[in-house]
């Protein structure tokens, strides 16, 4: 089993990229939405919730531990991973990936206002790619416009060209550093252009799982996903079958736990 966990709905676009890679795996999720956002989190608070996190999913003999949370892996790039039994993969390692894949050199990265404080990305780029110019834009509105579900029409448009609109012009690629900015991919697009590489890192991400899998098991199961949450389970199942296309998603609750 695979587990996954993420502050919210932004995890679930890494849950889609690793059941494309590995249909027949069992996974759980899970969404901190006691929480949500992160962005606006002290990092010693954000270290607590991350530790906590990854501590549950060990605790259930997970195969491999996804983060789905770009902030999570921000605040580990200053405080370190906790010691687990299973293997931690932290998102900014795969988008480092997926930039010099492409061989980007002037590079926008779109994260909370946490991740961006950090400066994790930039270190972690310019460390990767030499000559790398690397530029970190907040966008707080976002993560709160997918929770709601307001993924559609002017509001979100308009949210994410004003953050696009600080960003140079002549991008190689522009990283979308947290796990809710993909389900507005269409939005980054519009205000981005056709020239400017949208990296989503949970496709590098769930290439590197499945690598794991590949190589030491785990991967044939029952094909199930778990999605629990500590937040308001009616609308969590709304949203879970709305952004993963299932009918009946079995989701359940957790209660919040001290930390």
């Amino acid at each position: 089993m695979i587990g996954l966990f993420d502050s919210g709905l932004g995890g679930l676009t890494v849950v889609r990229r690793v059941r494309e890679r590995l249909p027949r795996a069992d996974l759980l999720f899970f969404a901190d939405q006691a929480h949500v956002p992160y962005g606006e989190r002290a990092p010693d608070e954000l270290d607590r919730l991350m530790r906590s996190n990854v501590a549950w999913l060990d605790a259930r003999n997970v195969d491999a531990i996804v983060v789905a949370c770009n902030t999570s892996c921000a605040v580990a790039d200053a405080y370190g991973w906790p010691q687990t039994h299973a293997e931690i993969f932290d998102l900014i390692d795969s988008a480092t990936i997926a930039l010099q894949r492409a061989s980007a050199r002037r590079i926008g990265v779109v994260a909370t206002s946490a991740t961006v404080r950090s400066g994790a990305y930039g270190r972690r780029i310019r460390n990767a790619i030499a000559d790398a110019e690397v530029w970190e834009v907040a966008a707080p509105a976002l993560v709160p416009l997918v929770e709601a579900g307001r993924i559609t029409g002017d509001e979100p448009r308009v949210a994410v060209a004003e953050v696009c609109a600080q960003l140079p012009d002549d991008l190689d690629a522009v990283v979308l550093a947290c796990t809710h900015y993909p389900v507005l991919a269409e939005h980054f697009g519009g205000a981005l252009g056709v020239d400017v590489l949208q990296i989503d890192p949970a496709l590098i991400h769930a290439e590197r799982v499945a690598a794991l899998i590949d190589r030491e098991g785990g991967g044939e199961g029952s094909g199930t996903t778990r999605y629990v949450t500590n937040g308001d389970v009616a609308l969590f199942r709304r949203n879970v079958a709305s952004i993963m296309g299932e009918a009946q998603p079995l989701v359940e609750e957790r209660a919040t736990l001290a930390f």
